[in-house]
């Protein structure tokens, strides 16, 4: 592993453990045993790993998302798995989320990334969701204003449940990311067709 990708793996680890508040360049570097002088060479402040940080994350939201349009006979297991998968993403990059007024105020470069990508991400949805019309998994005569709803609600729910795990619920790594898969999946619930309710029931609901 090159430095460069050293700093970035350390720092998201202690991002993560610490918060991005806590954590300065010289901690990192002290944490891969290599000189200030040499991270600074990679990266001048810790602002510039966390815009890096999060293209990452964008990067990999992107791959998510292309493979989903990419299914042409979708499923509710490849609605779960998206969901799913978006959780496990969100919570390797979590200090962004736990961290995310702070972020967007201190870094206008990710403020701006982040509205654009609101944009984009509503018409990729949207788009995802009309595959799961046409395979017979959600409902087809749902109204335009229920779906745009669903959307905004996703992105509530998938930008905030990292804080409110920290703050309320407190669930280990791997209860949180079921939990609130599972919480971010019975919004779909009311639109799916009744065979894929009872499906969902069987499968999901314990």
């Amino acid at each position: 592993m090159k430095t460069k990708e050293k700093i970035l793996f350390k720092a998201l680890e202690l991002f993560n453990e610490k918060g991005y508040n806590t954590i300065t360049t010289r901690h990192i570097a002290a944490e891969i045993n290599i000189s200030p002088g040499n991270l600074h060479y990679h990266f001048k402040h810790s602002e510039d790993i966390i815009k890096i940080l999060f293209t990452e994350l964008v990067v990999k939201m992107d791959a998510l998302l292309n493979t989903v349009k990419k299914v042409e006979f979708k499923t509710l297991d490849d609605l779960y798995q998206f969901t799913f998968s978006t959780c496990e993403i969100f919570y390797s990059y979590r200090f962004i989320f736990v961290n995310f007024i702070d972020i967007l105020k201190e870094i206008p470069e990710i403020k701006s990334q982040y509205e654009s990508i609101h944009s984009s991400r509503k018409e990729e949805f949207q788009l995802i969701f009309s595959g799961f019309q046409k395979n017979n998994i959600l409902k087809k005569d749902v109204p335009d204003f229920i779906m745009d709803s669903l959307v905004q609600q996703m992105f509530i729910i998938a930008d905030n449940w990292l804080t409110h795990n920290r703050l309320i619920l407190k669930l280990s790594p791997k209860e949180a990311i079921q939990h609130y898969t599972l919480l971010q999946m019975n919004l779909f619930y009311p639109l799916l067709n009744k065979e894929q309710q009872k499906l969902y029931e069987q499968q999901y609901i314990q």
